[in-house]
């Protein structure tokens, strides 16, 4: 009687290859792995079907239907189940099949990670496989990723001398509705060579102080220390959290940032330009006491006819002042938080073909993976900035 069942399956599968050809190779495993799963349970039971024996160890209770993506394409499979075993029982070939097809679940999420959209996976896949898989199937793959991509951002760091922070915001879906999440981000530069880092990630529904200061508290636990600069932009959650966390630490306000800040207070078009100028001059300034006094005479020229500008200034532009206190070797690449702007714009494009993401955990899973890759970049490139000059700040800084 076996042997009578083995050819009818071998007419079966050589059947299959002859009317199909290579299209027929999932029919024909799909007929293979049944077998041999039914074979499995015979031994497992030690009984063949309807066969009474004193050694039996349970009963055959039908089967369950299962489709295993493969790289031949989708198998409708029927796993064999069993009823009064003392022993489970799951099928080995089908469980080394799925261990062998986690290569490619993998490879999945790694065209997901970078850059590939959920579309385009699905009509790579459907050309290698024969098969598509959804957006969920691809988010659910990826999450396969979150441990080593937790461990990295929970992964030891060494201390600091300068620091950049800064958040951008992504679109995520939040109980049913579209909210904007930031995206909290911290870049180091390195003491011993120079080099910089992307040293951690958050992703919260704000950037208030607490979210900042629970990042922070979160740097310094895993061994950021206290930095001797830390370079941001003015956003008032960010600035309360880094007083408490960072006490003492000398700040860096963008200067960019205070550029453009300062346009919202020239109610003249026209004057616009002449301000921007006037501000480049001040930063411009080859040490401290030239700027306050470059300072001083831009707000008595202002003061006349744009009273508010003149007072912005004098409260403001000190700010980003702190850069005065470094080698001026190193004060272009501190004296802006460009190197944050620079590297959300390579985030940028990875989010844009996301567009709308499903949850949180999605987006920071997403950017995890591609901040784990720039930074691993960064530390095998060019050094950011001289060893030399990564060493503590000692020059005092005095008020305007």
């Amino acid at each position: 009687m076996t042997e009578l069942h083995t050819d009818t399956l071998l007419t079966e599968m050589l059947n299959e290859i002859v009317n199909n050809g290579l299209a027929g190779l999932p029919e024909v495993f799909t007929l293979l792995l049944n077998e041999a799963m039914k074979a499995e349970r015979a031994h497992h039971l030690q009984a063949k079907p309807h066969e009474r024996t004193e050694e039996r160890t349970g009963f055959a209770n039908g089967f369950k239907p299962k489709t295993l993506i493969s790289r031949s394409g989708p198998l409708q499979l029927n796993v064999p189940q069993v009823r009064e075993c003392a022993e489970p029982f799951y099928p080995q070939a089908l469980e080394k099949g799925q261990r062998s097809e986690k290569a490619l679940m993998l490879a999945v999420a790694e065209m997901y990670l970078q850059g590939v959209s959920t579309r385009r996976v699905t009509k790579v896949l459907e050309s290698l496989c024969g098969t598509t898989i959804s957006s969920t199937a691809v988010s659910r793959v990826a999450a396969q990723l979150d441990p080593m991509l937790q461990q990295w951002r929970e992964r030891p760091i060494e201390p600091m001398e300068y620091i950049i922070v800064d958040a951008r915001y992504e679109k995520v879906r939040v109980d049913g509705a579209v909210r904007s999440c930031a995206v909290l981000i911290a870049i180091g530069i390195r003491k011993s060579d120079g080099r910089r880092l992307v040293l951690g990630t958050s992703v919260s529904l704000s950037e208030a102080e607490v979210h900042w200061r629970e990042f922070f508290q979160g740097l310094r636990a895993r061994g950021l220390g206290l930095p001797s600069l830390v370079v941001s932009d003015a956003h008032a959650g960010l600035r309360a959290a880094l007083s408490t966390v960072f006490s003492g630490v000398r700040w860096q306000r963008c200067q960019f940032h205070l550029q453009q800040n300062a346009q919202a207070y020239v109610l003249k078009a026209d004057q616009k330009a002449a301000v921007a100028e006037d501000i480049r001059r001040i930063f411009n300034s080859e040490n401290l006491a030239q700027a306050q006094e470059r300072l001083t005479q831009t707000v008595e020229k202002h003061r006349p006819t744009a009273p508010k500008l003149a007072t912005w200034m004098e409260e403001n532009l000190p700010e980003g002042f702190a850069i005065f206190a470094l080698p001026e070797p190193v004060r272009r690449r501190l004296r802006t938080s460009n190197a944050s702007e620079n590297l959300n714009r390579q985030l940028r494009r990875r989010t844009a073909v996301a567009g709308l993401f499903p949850n949180e955990a999605s987006l920071l899973r997403l950017v995890t993976a591609l901040l784990m890759e720039i930074s691993e970049d960064w530390e095998t490139s060019k050094i950011y900035l001289s060893p030399t000059h990564t060493q503590p700040i000692t020059v005092s800084l005095k008020k305007s």
